[in-house]
C-alpha cells in the first residue's frame, strides 16, 4: 500500500546492501517484472564474476530493487537499476541511485554515465531531479517489440575539480 509522502527513507526496515549470487532468484523476479526484454541469468552471473558493483535495497528482508554499476578508471556506468513495479514511487530507486553516487564520490570517480529509454519518463525524471544532464543519444539502443528504441545518454559529475597542488 502506498502512503502519500512515504518513501524508502521513512521505513525503518529499509537497508541497502551488496548483493551476491544467492540473491539471483529475487533479482531475476524483479527483472522479469520490470522489463519487456529482461537480462538473462547469465548476464547477471557475469556481472558478479566481472567485479561489477551490484547492490540492492530491502524492505523487511524482501528485495525491492537492485542496481548494477561498472567502473572503468575514473568513470562509472550505471548498467541497470530496477525496482519492483508494485513498489515504484516509494523512493527505492532514488535511494539506490544516491548510494551509488555517494560511493562513487568517496572513491574519487569523476562521473556516472547511464542510458535510459527515450520513453521512460519516470526514470528520466528521477535522473534529472538528481542532477543528471543529457549528453547524447544512442539510436536503436534498446529492443522494443519488433523494432528498436533510442536511448538518452545522461551523465553527472561526481567529484570536484582536481587539486592543482596534488
Amino acid at each position: 500500500m502506498r502512503l502519500p509522502g512515504r518513501t524508502a527513507e521513512h521505513y525503518p526496515a529499509v537497508r541497502v546492501r551488496p548483493l551476491v549470487q544467492g540473491d539471483l532468484p529475487a533479482i531475476l523476479d524483479i527483472e522479469h517484472q520490470g522489463y519487456s526484454h529482461p537480462w538473462s541469468e547469465g548476464v547477471f552471473r557475469d556481472a558478479f564474476r566481472s567485479g561489477y558493483q551490484v547492490i540492492g535495497i530491502e524492505q523487511a528482508g524482501r528485495l525491492e530493487g537492485y542496481a548494477v554499476l561498472a567502473t572503468l578508471f575514473d568513470e562509472a556506468h550505471l548498467l541497470n537499476l530496477c525496482t519492483r513495479p508494485a513498489s515504484r514511487g516509494l523512493g527505492y530507486g532514488r535511494r539506490l541511485l544516491r548510494e551509488l553516487l555517494m560511493d562513487g564520490a568517496r572513491r574519487g570517480l569523476q562521473r556516472l554515465v547511464l542510458e535510459v529509454r527515450v520513453s521512460n519518463q519516470p526514470a528520466r525524471h528521477l535522473y534529472q531531479s538528481e542532477g543528471f544532464v543529457v549528453v547524447g543519444k544512442r539510436p536503436g539502443y534498446y529492443p522494443d517489440g519488433a523494432g528498436r528504441e533510442d536511448a538518452v545518454v545522461m551523465a553527472l559529475g561526481l567529484a570536484g575539480p582536481a587539486d592543482p597542488t596534488a
